[in-house]
């Protein structure tokens, strides 16, 4: 593939594309600063100017996959919990999908010290969407209760193991449409609340069980 050459503009944002591009292509131990400046005609010290070593790239693009995501999940239709969640995850899954090289550096945990904040704020923005999605779900009655952000977890570790599943082939196409289908109803439909015959049967089944469990 011929790499387009840079041409008078905005370098850091030309060094990033490429190196998103190299990402995909060899994956983050494939990245050096001196063959994006070759593969973009620039002084093998001009992306220096913007990224002081290969981490510091790394942190940007980082920061740069969280911003993408959190438009992804912004742009969300409206609709019922239930299926704003569906959208949620589907985008998720797709990201995850087209993207398995950016997702590792984005929650790798080798960020540089002074570029903790700046991808920690990245991520809190990205994810503020469907946790906000949750939470007033919850005050509405329309959710089941608890923590936003291990909800959202769980459903994220799914959607990520999936895509995992699709990456390496250990599920075809076909296949991994109808688990993903399945796997994203489950989870938006976890989010109902129990009725409350349900709920008190559920209460009932744990005392029991606590009852009926031998004393150590």
């Amino acid at each position: 593939m011929t790499t387009p050459r840079y041409h008078h503009g905005d370098l850091r944002e030309a060094v990033l594309a490429r190196a998103e591009a190299a990402l995909r292509e060899t994956g983050a131990e494939g990245l050096s600063l001196r063959k994006l400046a070759r593969d973009l005609g620039v002084s093998h010290a001009a992306p220096s100017r913007h990224f002081k070593d290969k981490q510091a790239l790394l942190d940007a693009l980082a920061v740069r996959g969280f911003s993408r995501l959190g438009e992804e999940f912004a742009s969300a239709s409206a609709g019922s919990v239930v299926e704003r969640v569906q959208e949620l995850a589907r985008r998720y899954l797709a990201f995850a999908i087209e993207n398995p090289a950016l997702l590792a550096v984005m929650f790798s945990r080798k960020h540089c010290q002074s570029a903790n904040t700046s991808v920690a704020d990245a991520a809190n923005h990205a994810f503020r969407a469907p946790l906000d999605v949750i939470a007033k779900a919850q005050e509405r009655g329309e959710a089941r209760q608890g923590d936003p952000t291990r909800i959202g977890l769980s459903a994220m570790a799914a959607m990520q193991g999936l895509a995992a599943f699709v990456n390496s082939g250990f599920i075809g196409d076909e296949t991994a449409t109808a688990v993903a289908g399945e796997t994203i109803a489950r989870l938006a439909e976890s989010l109902r609340p129990l009725r409350e015959g349900a709920s008190a049967q559920t209460a009932e089944r744990v005392r029991s069980e606590d009852t009926a469990a031998p004393s150590r």
